[in-house]
């Protein structure tokens, strides 16, 4: 059974214990990975502290994994034995719905979590913090050449969380993209909406990110803190991307006045369950028609798509590496907003 670092107390959610669990079964469609790298997610802070509901306990989260395909089911036919092959943050769906038969299944009604889910057998999905993982071929993503594992694998949900509403909305040359929040979604949208050519603008309220956005590739760089800080660009952006908390906070009155018609705000930041969007007007939506909307990680096409474009353009995520015992200490700085701007852990429990 594989040995890994699971939640069983919400009131220390950083005292993680090392245990064995019993894995899904085995089918036909399944690859088995012998895990490697699994970044550390805000997600998983979120469902640790129980901020998004109460978990199925004991629980092991992680859901940006790569490691190797060790044994592959007999209707595999994407994936071999000794493949580098990774992990995000869906494991299942039903594969029958309108949904998954035009290639959207990551918003099946049914998909299953990789971890803090439950299988339709009542077995509760766990996650990368671990030594091996059992997921079905349809979401298990190869790594391909050219693309470490320790940057592929924060890709897998991060990345692609990013990656597919730029995609979707149309970046590209010629198109205008605002980033809002540095973080680890920000910094990925900065990277991806580059490498796929946009012109890029980050906004952010912390003045030590600044920098940090221009070295990341950012054309241009705003502070949110400056009170006249969407005068200048009104009408004139194509697509926003807001990653940080949709909190009664962000202002996202003045982000939907820097859109040009029809421009597209999407929000990928999901907070605790106890704090709402701000409040706004059906007024704010009228000068520019914009839209607003939001996003589900990404398909597998996208995923692949994402990958191959991150080899291709040399992406490189800004990480730090720890010991995959040495949790504890990511989950804190993940929780008081220290990292720059992932953690990847190393696996150390085999």
């Amino acid at each position: 059974m594989p040995r890994s670092i699971c939640l069983t107390d919400p009131k220390n959610f950083t005292e993680l214990k090392v245990t064995s669990f019993k894995p899904k079964a085995f089918t036909a469609n399944d690859v088995e990975i012998a895990i490697t790298h699994c970044g550390v997610c805000g997600s998983d802070v979120h469902t640790l502290k129980q901020g998004w509901g109460e978990s199925k306990l004991p629980l092991v989260v992680g859901h940006e994994i790569v490691g190797t395909a060790t044994r592959v089911g007999d209707n595999v036919k994407s994936i071999k034995v000794g493949d580098r092959v990774g992990v995000g943050a869906q494991i299942g769906s039903c594969m029958q719905c309108r949904q998954c038969q035009d290639g959207y299944e990551n918003y099946c009604p049914q998909m299953i979590n990789t971890y803090n889910g439950e299988y339709p057998d009542g077995i509760v999905s766990q996650g990368g913090y671990s030594t091996a993982i059992r997921a079905h071929e349809q979401f298990v993503f190869p790594i391909p050449k050219g693309l470490e594992s320790r940057y592929a694998a924060s890709m897998l949900c991060a990345g692609l969380t990013v990656y597919s509403p730029l995609k979707v909305n149309g970046c590209g040359p010629g198109k205008k993209v605002g980033v809002v929040g540095i973080g680890g979604l920000g910094h990925y949208a900065i990277l991806f909406a580059k490498a796929l050519g946009a012109e890029v603008w980050a906004f952010t309220h912390s003045e030590s990110k600044l920098d940090d956005a221009k070295k990341l590739g950012a054309d241009h760089v705003s502070n949110t803190n400056d009170e006249n800080f969407a005068e200048a660009l009104k009408g004139m952006l194509d697509i926003i991307v807001t990653t940080m908390d949709a909190t009664p906070s962000l202002p996202i009155k003045e982000f939907l006045s820097m859109l040009y018609v029809h421009g597209r705000l999407i929000n990928v930041g999901i907070p605790d369950m106890d704090k709402p969007l701000p409040t706004m007007h059906a007024f704010d939506l009228v000068p520019n028609g914009a839209y607003i909307s939001g996003s589900r990680i990404g398909s597998k096409q996208e995923c692949l798509e994402m990958l191959q474009l991150a080899a291709t353009k040399g992406v490189k995520p800004w990480i730090e590496e720890l010991p995959m015992k040495e949790v504890a200490r990511a989950i804190e700085g993940v929780g008081n907003n220290q990292v720059r701007y992932r953690y990847v852990l190393t696996q150390d429990l085999a």
